[in-house]
């Protein structure tokens, strides 16, 4: 029985020294994991968020787009979208949750995206983001996320210069 407990201890304390965790910060900068909740300040809800190095830009769950006094039918031309810039933009979202809000901001960029479904352009407003206590003002893209697991997509314009990203680290909430 002696030797069986010793043995055991040996090997949790031989598996305890090699487990290794993230730090919370590295040179300066946040760690994420490849899954984070995020508040979005503007909508007062959180968001189970994929973090993705490969987009450029952060895109939110939106639908039932409503561009405000503008051209709700734009044609794919560059011109005819770009008539809505600095025009007002309704929008509805949901997170993951079924917890739904409607938003107004104001349209700040049009961006041209290439996917795997081919070319598409999306408004973009600016949306307050917080993590652990820490707010950053970006440009989100507004793309219907509905059949997407992840309603939240962050992009380098959110990691940039303040978050490094750790592929092992686990989300709070798991």
């Amino acid at each position: 029985m002696k030797r069986v407990l010793i043995s055991t201890m040996f090997i949790v304390a031989a598996t305890v020294s090699t487990m290794s965790y993230a730090a919370n910060e590295c040179s300066g900068k946040y760690i994420v994991g490849p899954v984070e909740t995020i508040h979005i300040k503007d909508l007062n809800m959180d968001f189970k968020a994929r973090i993705d190095t490969g987009a450029n830009t952060t895109s939110i769950n939106a639908y039932n787009l409503h561009v405000i006094g503008g051209n709700n039918k734009p044609v794919n031309s560059k011109q005819s979208w770009h008539e809505n810039l600095g025009k007002m933009i309704r929008f509805t979202t949901a997170n993951a949750e079924g917890k739904e809000e409607t938003h107004t901001g104001k349209i700040i960029k049009i961006s041209k995206i290439r996917n795997a479904q081919g070319v598409e352009r999306r408004y973009a407003v600016v949306m307050n983001l917080i993590w652990n206590g820490k707010s950053h003002a970006i440009p989100v893209n507004l793309r219907d996320r509905k059949k997407l697991e992840y309603k939240l997509l962050i992009g380098r314009n959110w990691l940039d210069g303040k978050y490094l990203v750790d592929v092992s680290k686990k989300d709070n909430d798991d």
